[in-house]
């Protein structure tokens, strides 16, 4: 016999609404246990032949009182019942198992309960009934009730086949199984399966997870081409989902990988041209293949810059760049590279030509190969790239290296003073910089030194700088001192009348003090009201100390060194184009502080340059005479101090008169690219010398304005109709100017939506082209409608362009057009 306990709360429930409920019990299981029922304030009547009296009773004698009317038995049917007038006004309470939950659940429609029948299992639990009831709606039907089944058992809320097939397939990517299990032990997963087949058009006799996502994959590879009615819209859509969203993009390229084993995918494209493969980014092993080709193309010469820029702008977008992104990074560079080697023209006329042809057009290729270098030493794999960066470190080293070194040597033997219309020296930056700003002593500097900061990395610490908001960067240039080494050319950035060298070379003397080290530095800058402090203290100031420092000096001098400590190590100087990436993330950081510190006026250079090249240098590159003189004080590998210096065809030879220096040292300079081969030092970074790498020092003046200059790029909705006919519609976006510093790319996502309800896919779109030609900046969001939009036929729809809201998941309306959904919907839906 049932208990009766379990049936109490119901009819409690019951007579919260009625003040009469009527029990039918066929069987009489509850007849012996009536009576211990116990309801307060309710009177218990059972049906003996009687109806007449009670409902005498119920009616007129105490119309006021509660009354359960308990019948067991079987009951006359139609007018042979002669209290169904009241049983009708009141409704009639059952209690076995099925019509319990069926009430408890609140849902009135057909097939309730032969859902709650069959899955008798699933309602065992209390808990597991109240997580339902928390996500059911009085109108829900049998098949939402069964998925709002799944989702309990699945422990989320969402209840659609796309939610409940994400989290099967996260399970899946982790080789788990408990979920999908769970819905096969209370016999839901042949309504699950039953879903794919008829939304998603999957079809097995033994259908498995595995399986199901194998058979996507497979109609990916196809395009989702298929003879079913209605086609595969609503698996292409749901895949895009599943691949895109980031609950499931993890996941999904797991699976990814693992379908592309079990197809051998890789096999299939492999006589394909990358070309072909640009808008597929479906497995791992495209975007291999377009990177292997496309590097193959660049050393070949049979692709151009152009389209090598276009190739991998397109892969920005393909779910696996994160892997590659530095391989395209460094095939980009090698691609620019090559391009301006190829243009490259080292003619010159004079030593001043030779200065501003560097810094407005050579330097790039030392910027390019110092990307390429440090692209491909960081990148995930260098396998795709050795052919090219062999290639690269050739061409660079002979055509550029060695014969920009040897053209710009004939420069330099004609000069009799190291001395340039062209560009002011060295020596006279504090002059020429600092003093204009602080000579009415209103406005305040900051100058940060940065060892060995060469000009192109300091063009690019520019363009970083200018990107950020309210930020201004002006590069200008200086020739530096010689010997161009630390020593010498911080002490030519101090305020002075005369530099020079010591007895034996080091210390340097400026005005009769040593300049070595930062306390005699901020002796020096004392006369000027100023102060020298190191990068890595400044760092370690809160904003309050840093803004009282400022406010006490004048002018401060900030010492910052990460490339030349690198490059100037035997043991780690090919890390120099690492450190060079560490040094502008650093510098950009230095300099935020300052300005949050209230400095406006910042100033950035370095105390030389420096040669570097990745390869061995070849024997050819070094001097095979050593230098002899009276009094050898210094032999570096690019330069020599001494007295009475002997005159060799091999050195550029200079009295410290002709360089600009308070001394009785001459010092010797290898010609050209060349190095004085010494034991212990490294050879591939060096500095010293008179290459155009080491003398033309950067000069970056930073402003902060007080209001904003940075947005993002503008983009317009061109609608070519404002009807939508078919299935699909594709909708053309035109970015309306270039990206630069301060007009920056953006991303949307674009979808079509009635109401909040979205009814087609919601591809993700970034405007980030920096063309000035503007064919080049139309992109089309191609959009597909969802089953969701049978509903919505003559009803007006939004295409909407939605950008995330800076540090939230959420998204608002950046751009939308109107359509009028019009279309037969039968030739492309049949569910």
């Amino acid at each position: 016999m049932s208990e009766i306990s379990a049936v109490r709360p119901h009819l409690e429930r019951r007579f919260e609404m009625h003040r009469v409920v009527f029990w039918h019990d066929p069987d009489g299981d509850y007849a012996a246990d009536l009576d211990t029922l116990g309801l307060e304030g309710v009177a218990t009547v059972r049906v003996a032949n009687d109806e007449y009296a009670i409902k005498n009773r119920l009616l007129h004698v105490e119309p006021e009182a509660k009354f359960l009317v308990y019948r067991s038995g079987t009951v006359p049917t139609g007018i042979g019942n002669w209290l169904l007038d009241l049983e009708l006004a009141y409704g009639v309470f059952t209690a076995d198992r099925t019509s319990l939950v069926k009430q408890e659940l609140g849902l009135t429609a057909d097939g309730i309960g032969d859902v709650v029948q069959a899955h008798e299992k699933f309602f065992r639990a209390t808990r597991r009934v109240q997580s339902l009831k928390a996500l059911l709606d009085a109108d829900d039907d049998a098949n939402k009730l069964r998925a709002k089944m799944c989702a309990v058992l699945l422990g989320q809320r969402e209840h659609s086949l796309l939610e409940i097939t994400r989290t099967l397939f996260i399970e899946n990517a982790t080789d788990a199984d408990a979920k999908y299990s769970a819905l096969a032990d209370y016999g839901l997963d042949e309504f699950y399966w039953q879903g794919t087949c008829s939304i998603y058009g999957y079809m097995s006799p033994s259908p498995s997870i595995d399986d199901i996502v194998l058979w996507m994959f497979r109609q990916a590879i196809a395009g989702f081409k298929s003879e079913r009615p209605g086609g595969l819209r609503n698996i292409q859509l749901d895949f895009a989902s599943l691949r895109n969203d980031r609950h499931s993009q993890q996941a999904l390229a797991t699976l990814a990988k693992r379908a592309a084993r079990d197809l051998d995918y890789a096999s299939t494209i492999e006589d394909a041209s990358f070309r072909d493969l640009l808008g597929n980014d479906l497995f791992e092993e495209v975007d291999r293949k377009i990177i292997s080709d496309l590097a193959r193309a660049v050393a070949d010469r049979t692709v151009t810059a152009r389209e090598v820029t276009e190739v991998i702008r397109s892969r920005q977008s393909s779910i696996w760049i994160d892997g590659y992104r530095r391989l395209y990074a460094a095939i980009g560079s090698a691609s620019d590279l090559l391009t301006a080697l190829n243009a490259l023209n080292l003619s010159m006329q004079s030593f001043d030509e030779g200065l501003d042809c560097y810094r407005h057009d050579w330097f790039r290729i030392d910027q390019h190969y110092r990307q390429f270098s440090y692209a491909a030493r960081t990148a995930e794999s260098t396998g795709p790239l050795e052919a090219l960066r062999a290639q690269i470190e050739k061409f660079y080293a002979n055509k550029y290296l060695y014969d920009l070194g040897n053209a710009w040597q004939q420069q330099v033997d004609g000069v009799d003073r190291w001395r340039s219309a062209a560009l002011r020296p060295q020596t006279s930056f504090f002059t020429d910089h600092v003093a204009p700003i602080i000579h009415d002593g209103r406005r305040k500097a900051v100058v940060i030194i940065s060892d060995a900061l060469r000009y192109e990395v300091a063009d690019e610490l520019g363009s970083r700088i200018r990107q950020e908001d309210r930020f201004d960067a002006t590069l200008d240039a200086v020739l530096g001192v010689l010997p161009s080494y630390t020593q010498l050319g911080m002490a030519a950035l101090l305020p002075h009348t005369t530099i020079g060298h010591s007895k034996d070379g080091d210390p340097v003397i400026v005005d009769g003090q040593r300049s070595d080290g930062t306390v005699n530095r901020s002796k020096i800058l004392d006369g000027a009201g100023g102060r020298a402090i190191q990068a890595e203290d400044v760092l370690s100031l809160t904003r309050d100390e840093l803004r009282e420092l400022y406010q006490q000096n004048q002018v401060l001098y900030v010492y910052h060194d990460r490339i030349d400590a690198t490059g100037d190590k035997p043991g780690t100087e090919r890390q120099v184009f690492k450190a060079a990436e560490e040094a502008l993330r650093e510098l950009v950081d230095l300099v935020k502080r300052l300005t949050n510190a209230n400095a406006t006026n910042i100033l950035i250079t370095a105390d030389h340059g420096f040669l570097f090249q990745d390869t061995a240098l070849a024997d050819a590159f070094y001097l095979s005479t050593r230098p002899e003189g009276d009094e050898i004080k210094v032999t570096n590998r690019r330069y020599v101090l001494g007295r009475g210096l002997k005159e060799d065809t091999a050195f550029k030879s200079f009295t410290s008169a002709q360089l600009g220096l308070n001394s009785d040292l001459d010092v010797q300079i290898p010609k050209s690219i060349h190095r004085l081969r010494l034991p212990g030092a490294g050879s591939r970074y060096v500095h010293g010398g008179a290459a155009l790498q080491e003398v033309v020092v950067p000069v970056l003046a930073i402003n902060k304005k007080r209001k904003s200059d940075t947005r993002l790029v503008n983009i317009e909705v061109l609608p070519e109709s404002d009807k939508i006919t078919t299935g699909q519609l594709v909708i053309k976006l035109f970015q309306s100017e270039p990206v630069s510093e301060k007009v920056q790319a953006r991303r949307v996502r674009a979808g079509l939506h009635v109401g909040e309800t979205l009814i087609s896919n919601q591809p993700e779109l970034v405007f980030d082209q920096e063309s000035t030609d503007k064919r080049d900046r139309y992109q089309s969001a191609r959009m597909l409608l969802s089953l969701d939009a049978n509903d919505y036929n003559n009803r007006t729809v939004e295409f909407r362009l939605e950008e995330r809201i800076p540090n939230t998941n959420q998204w608002r309306v950046y751009a939308k057009a109107i359509y009028t959904l019009k279309r037969s919907f039968a030739s492309d839906f049949d569910f």
